[in-house]
């Protein structure tokens, strides 16, 4: 993924939450999870920042949503500690980001609720 795209992604994120008066975390990564943006609001929580990285690495990494993921240790009994990996999580607002029919990085966003945070990935993408 492209720099230009990336913080093209990013500041969309930032104007939506902007526009609805909220506080966000929003983190691009390239298809292998390595972080290429990142911006935090004020008032955003200090939590939000590692969870929007979190986010956007597990959902880069498994090339689907996060939520998807929790759903899927639900459904199974297994925990996220399946994965081996600390930084995975299940928390929703984790989403792929698809150029052509490829995955080409994923964003992560935190600060709001699950839903939201999804959501507003979402529309960003």
């Amino acid at each position: 993924m492209k720099l230009s795209l990336a913080q093209s992604i990013v500041i969309t994120a930032l104007q939506l939450a902007a526009h609805d008066n909220k506080s966000i975390a929003v983190a691009v990564v390239d298809d292998h999870g390595e972080l290429i943006a990142f911006n935090k609001m004020d008032g955003c929580a200090f939590h939000a920042v590692v969870l929007a990285q979190n986010k956007a690495y597990t959902a880069a990494r498994e090339n689907q949503p996060t939520s998807s993921l929790a759903q899927w240790a639900k459904a199974t009994g297994k925990d996220m500690g399946y994965w081996t990996d600390p930084r995975f999580t299940g928390i929703a607002g984790g989403v792929p980001i698809e150029l052509d029919g490829d995955m080409i990085g994923a964003i992560g966003i935190s600060g709001l609720s699950e839903e939201q945070d999804e959501a507003l990935a979402m529309k960003a993408i």
